[in-house]
């Protein structure tokens, strides 16, 4: 029953992270143009483009491992490959939580912790 659980929430991470991956890298421009303007009164202003980079990066890496973690566990109820997809992931979400409060976009910060939520308990059930 824990393995579907963890499996479900894996899958979750790897869809939520793979597809923002892929809009932040076929969208590079739109979403360097919106978020300059939602950073510029922060320290970030002048660095969007690499912070966004460090998001695409880890949101890339959160999502390969969650699906690598998905198939490791359903094949053989291994565990390391989830654990640190599970953990990457909550590692970027306090990272866009650190952002959108930066920003002052609370709203933004209230829905980053919806997605901590499950993640944080993939952590906890894969250890």
């Amino acid at each position: 029953m824990n393995n579907i659980t963890s499996i479900l929430i894996l899958i979750f991470l790897a869809i939520t992270f793979l597809q923002s991956g892929y809009d932040k890298l076929f969208y590079w421009k739109d979403n360097v143009d919106w978020l300059k303007g939602h950073f510029a009164k922060t320290p970030l202003k002048n660095h969007v483009p690499l912070a966004l980079l460090n998001i695409l990066i880890l949101e890339l890496i959160s999502g390969i491992l969650c699906v690598v973690g998905c198939i490791e566990l359903f094949v053989n109820n291994g565990r390391i490959f989830g654990f640190y997809g599970a953990v990457f992931s909550c590692i970027t979400l306090l990272m866009l939580l650190f952002g959108q409060r930066l920003a002052k976009d609370y709203d933004g910060a209230r829905t980053i912790v919806i997605y901590f939520i499950p993640a944080i308990l993939a952590v906890y059930w894969l250890n």
